[in-house]
């Protein structure tokens, strides 16, 4: 599943949110609600951000943090430690 949360990454910055809410809802795991989290960030949806941060067991970055968060994501991805 990670290649298409890298793709969801993708889809975020280029300004397709609603692609990537899909594939964020399909995943069901941690990482999964983590995107989740990241796209109502961006949405600028702070109240279903942080829902999808705890569903994610994540700390809540803030909703300035969604450049940091995406690369992060992506690192986490890419190395194969995505949890």
């Amino acid at each position: 599943m990670s290649k298409e949360l890298l793709r969801a990454l993708d889809m975020v910055e280029s300004g397709n949110w609603d692609g990537a809410h899909q594939i964020a809802q399909e995943d069901k795991t941690e990482i999964g609600s983590w995107l989740h989290g990241i796209i109502h960030i961006v949405e600028g949806d702070q109240g279903n951000a942080q829902y999808w941060y705890r569903r994610a067991n994540r700390k809540f970055p803030g909703m300035d943090a969604v450049k940091r968060e995406i690369e992060t994501m992506r690192s986490a991805l890419e190395r194969g430690r995505a949890g």
